[in-house]
């Protein structure tokens, strides 16, 4: 296995993040009509904070996705604390989250084709975890959620 150089990662990185942005553009144009110049400022935060948390994922020595360093660097940005909470928040409302899931699921049905040969071994084993994990995500959220409606007062 090759390693790449940090100029060559950083590269592809970008590029990869860039076809990312771009198809969520679409998607937030044609899913909910929102004009991609209105979306691309935000679309460009989101990208260099993806860059960033890669980079992060690669060099700190924490055992950490790099998907979890975005989260971090989001989560401070967007803070009531946070001096640039506004400008963040105000940058990314025109950028739909489901436009952003078109792509990152499309990242995820290639990550698990590339993969057919050790879903094999897992064989039906495979089948069984998935529906439980299905089962268990949408029970646990239909529980939390009638928990946190009914505390409410709203059902």
């Amino acid at each position: 296995m090759t390693t790449l150089s940090e100029r060559e990662f950083g590269f592809d990185s970008l590029k990869m993040l860039l076809v990312v942005g771009i198809l969520t553009l679409v998607g937030n144009t044609i899913g909910y009509g929102i004009s991609p110049m209105a979306a691309a400022p935000g679309m460009l935060l989101i990208v260099a904070i993806g860059l960033v948390s890669l980079f992060l994922g690669r060099h700190l020595s924490l055992e950490l996705p790099s998907f979890a360093y975005a989260m971090v660097i989001a989560f401070l940005l967007s803070l009531p604390y946070s001096p640039v909470q506004e400008t963040v928040l105000s940058l990314t409302e025109p950028v739909s989250f489901l436009a952003t899931t078109t792509p990152i699921l499309a990242y995820a049905g290639l990550s698990i084709a590339l993969q057919v040969t050790r879903m094999k071994e897992v064989s039906w084993k495979l089948v069984i975890v998935a529906v439980v994990v299905f089962f268990g995500t949408f029970f646990g959220s239909a529980i939390i959620s009638q928990i946190m409606l009914s505390a409410q007062g709203v059902i």
